[in-house]
């Protein structure tokens, strides 16, 4: 698809490790504070190059960079789903599960608030079907819906968190297209708008996490 073109340029340029990848398409970053003063996990799904990773090396990048900075004081989640498609970006069901089970007891005790920007109705419906059972109750009791940034900063502190220009500008097609955007009832977009994360490399692909096609 266009939107992922730049995963296909990855093959084209110099070779560089799934770890460094993970680095340099910048998808997990802690940055910022919510309200409540809880330091931020800012987590940018379009980014995931799902077709190229492996689900044992993101485990060891959170493992290595991310949970050890998570691990002693209270924390949020900022999960922006904006752009993300099943058939590019969304690891599946099934690595999710394994992903959140190899997450450190401290971490996850530690976890407040999981903030869900632009959710699109196949997410909802799936998490209100199945999100307990996947995710435990835990989890679920944390999830917060936000269909705006707007709504997002009655939460975050705005100065201290950077959204990028593609979430801002599907949420002004929100605006003038709610129905299509938000229920997928019109997809006949004469325009589309289309974003390309940075070029990177990466070695030849590796098992991939891409499985179970569920959500979108």
């Amino acid at each position: 698809m266009i939107q992922n073109c730049c995963l296909h340029r990855i093959t084209m340029a110099s070779q560089i490790s799934e770890s460094d990848l993970l680095h340099k398409l910048d998808i997990f970053k802690i940055q910022g504070k919510d309200k409540r003063g809880h330091k931020i996990l800012r987590i940018t799904g379009k980014s995931f190059p799902a077709r190229f990773l492996s689900v044992d090396v993101l485990k060891e990048y959170l493992d290595e960079y991310i949970f050890p900075r998570l691990s002693k004081k209270p924390f949020s989640v900022l999960y922006m789903h904006t752009g993300v498609q099943r058939t590019d970006n969304f690891p599946g069901i099934s690595a999710l599960r394994s992903i959140y089970d190899a997450i450190p007891v401290t971490v996850k005790d530690n976890l407040q608030s999981v903030y869900f920007l632009h959710p699109g109705l196949q997410s909802r419906l799936f998490l209100a079907t199945f999100g307990r059972l996947f995710f435990g109750d835990g989890l679920y009791g944390k999830l917060r819906y936000l269909s705006r940034v707007d709504y997002l900063w009655e939460h975050v502190r705005r100065n201290e968190i950077e959204v990028p220009d593609f979430v801002y500008d599907h949420d002004e097609d929100l605006e003038y297209r709610p129905m299509m955007m938000e229920y997928g009832l019109d997809s006949d977009d004469p325009h589309p708008r289309v974003y390309a994360a940075p070029a990177v490399a990466v070695d030849s692909p590796s098992a991939s996490i891409y499985s179970m096609r569920c959500i979108s």
